[in-house]
């Protein structure tokens, strides 16, 4: 049988992934409902394959870089989980201090995908700090049907805190300059919307498809680029009133909508990747902190 594409699988195959992904289906259901799209040779075996996250051939930046200073450290998140591992990541060429930015994950913990957009903001002439809000659970697990299963036990006030622990650590490195953004995907943009109203001193934030504050919007100082998928109906549900509460606060906000992609477009490591979004998005991201932060 010839390898499934994108382009053979139809778009409430991809809304099953999104409820799945999500913790609105159970993976039996999810199987059950894939099964009603396992036709033409196409089999609910192959669906699954073909959706789950593919680690191995999908990263941008080779974890041994060269150009990289890349490595594991710990800190203390003493309003939330305790001890927290993070990937911690700078170009070997920076002599002066740089910007930062604290990079959030998914809802499964720091995995592969993460790490490497880690490493590729760092290549962009920042330090930046990638937190595994499951470290108290004894991090992320090596796959993300577990690691979703580990996060729902946390709850997500407090890994708010061990992200805004990060940015007190990022702020006080000695190789940082003091100037600090945050950008997160799913989970990571709600963690980015709220670091926005949480941290009076955030220097930009920049959610990816991120559930949005209902709740102390009048506190953000930050400026917002807000990235959002098209055929992300769930989340985009929400911009609408957010929008409306920021422009009225007055609050620097832009938002870019691509069209005819589903959330998590930027996760290089399922179907859902889509590179020409993916890349416009990344460039706006870095231009945006570079103008901020530097």
């Amino acid at each position: 049988m010839k390898s499934l594409r994108k382009e053979d699988i139809k778009q409430e195959v991809f809304d099953l992934y999104d409820a799945y992904a999500h913790n609105k289906l159970e993976r039996r259901d999810f199987v059950q409902k894939l099964s009603i799209y396992a036709v033409g040779g196409i089999t609910v075996p192959s669906l699954m394959s073909f959706l789950m996250p593919d680690y191995e051939s999908t990263f941008l930046v080779d974890k041994n870089n060269p150009d990289l200073d890349s490595s594991f450290i710990t800190y203390n998140s003493t309003k939330g989980g305790g001890e927290i591992k993070a990937l911690l990541s700078k170009p070997k060429s920076a002599i002066d201090k740089l910007p930062g930015i604290v990079v959030v994950h998914e809802n499964r913990g720091l995995n592969p995908y993460v790490e490497d957009t880690a490493r590729r903001a760092a290549l962009a002439d920042f330090i930046t700090i990638a937190p595994d809000a499951l470290s108290p659970l004894g991090g992320y697990p090596g796959n993300d049907d577990k690691g979703r299963e580990m996060q729902r036990t946390r709850d997500r006030n407090e890994m708010l805190e061990d992200f805004i622990a990060a940015f007190e650590y990022l702020k006080s490195h000695k190789d940082c300059n003091g100037k600090i953004g945050v950008v997160g995907f799913c989970f990571g943009g709600w963690i980015s919307n709220m670091m926005a109203v949480k941290v009076p001193d955030l220097g930009a934030s920049v959610p990816f498809y991120g559930g949005q504050p209902t709740e102390g919007i009048e506190k953000i100082n930050a400026p917002l680029m807000l990235q959002y998928a098209g055929l992300d109906e769930r989340v985009n549900a929400g911009w609408p009133a957010y929008e409306k509460a920021l422009n009225a606060l007055g609050k620097e906000n832009v938002a870019y909508f691509y069209p005819d992609v589903n959330h998590g477009f930027h996760n290089t490591s399922t179907p859902r990747y889509d590179e020409p979004a993916a890349e416009l998005a990344w460039s706006r991201t870095i231009e945006f902190f570079k103008e901020k932060l530097i």
